[in-house]
């Protein structure tokens, strides 16, 4: 790594994290499951096979139109633990507080994430509470860890794209980020912006019930739906062309990206999966998605394609193509 210090890009989910992560954090835990890179590991324990996976959170501001970090956490970890096809059924908490932090906005943080763990239908089971003096952290800090069961016979991973897979995107992307920034910002805008947050266990189980060709799932969070697209095809090496004229933005959401400068396709989402599936089972699982209430705006975005294996396309209004590349800066730093 050319940096000597780390920065706030470092944690974007971009370019700079996956250097991160590959020259740093890869060599010292080498093993087959991490250096998979899936939003879970798979392992076996006695004949059953378990996906688990963990994340921090550390959104600023910690309430947003929609949801507040406590329900994010919950939500974000289960559908982590589901991008394998799998069953979540317990997560850990563990809380990092400031001194001074208000016990009601805590009691409302709580409350909303036993509130999506029963949505969710998992429990969880265990966790751990530290104060620190304030200052030393800003507010709350969260960290949920996650474990599920997988069915034997599935293998979906981002390695299994296939040339021929349709792209399915669940919904409208770039929610969450702009209902953040615009609660972060102060601006008073009269829009129906709020996070998408939720979760996609059950929508995830449905699609399985109906086909066994789905080959991919991924939830396109931090760097957005292009830096989740280059993730899988580096991991596939595999091309991937989407079509800008399919790509599913709220008009409130495009509006605000303009103004701003911001591109949907690298704003995080959520509440929102991303599903590889062959061809040939592509509508039923369609109408699958869309019949959950966190799946009303989906729609096929692309395919996975023989050219350029590895990189990620996109088939602009006009007719042309650029290269759409991994996140590079920092766009919205603690967005999650």
């Amino acid at each position: 790594m050319k940096d000597k210090n780390v920065l706030l890009d470092h944690g974007s989910g971009g370019k700079r994290s996956n250097m991160m992560i590959s020259d740093i954090i890869l060599p010292a835990f080498d093993n087959p499951m991490l250096a998979a890179l899936n939003d879970s590991a798979v392992f076996e324990i006695d004949g059953k096979k378990l996906s688990f996976s963990t994340d921090s959170y550390v959104i600023d501001p910690i309430f947003f139109p929609g949801g507040n970090i406590g329900e994010l956490a919950v939500n974000g970890t289960i559908n982590d633990v589901s991008m394998c096809g799998a069953k979540p059924l317990y997560l850990s908490v563990g809380i990092i507080m400031e001194e001074g932090f208000p016990f009601e906005d805590l009691e409302i943080i709580i409350k909303s994430m036993g509130e999506a763990a029963k949505k969710a239908g998992i429990q969880i089971v265990t966790g751990d509470t530290k104060v620190v003096s304030k200052g030393a952290c800003d507010k709350i800090f969260i960290n949920t860890s996650g474990i599920g069961v997988v069915d034997n016979n599935l293998n979906i991973n981002g390695q299994n794209a296939r040339v021929g897979d349709k792209i399915i995107v669940s919904g409208t992307i770039a929610d969450h980020g702009m209902a953040v920034l615009a609660k972060r910002e102060g601006m008073d805008f009269d829009t129906d912006i709020v996070t998408d947050s939720a979760p996609l266990n059950h929508m995830i189980s449905d699609m399985l019930e109906i086909s066994s060709n789905v080959h991919v799932l991924r939830d396109p969070t931090r760097g957005g739906v292009g830096t989740t697209l280059n993730e899988i095809a580096g991991q596939s090496d595999k091309g991937i062309l989407i079509y800008e004229n399919k790509l599913p933005v709220k008009d409130s959401v495009k509006a605000i990206c303009e103004l701003l400068g911001f591109d949907p396709l690298y704003v995080a989402n959520e509440g929102k999966l991303l599903c590889f599936v062959a061809e040939e089972d592509c509508d039923k699982v369609l109408e699958s998605i869309r019949k959950s209430e966190f799946g009303k705006d989906a729609c096929v975005i692309g395919e996975v394609v023989e050219e350029n294996p590895g990189r990620v396309f996109l088939e602009t209004l006009i007719g042309g193509r650029r290269i759409i590349d991994m996140l590079t800066g920092e766009q919205l730093p603690r967005i999650c």
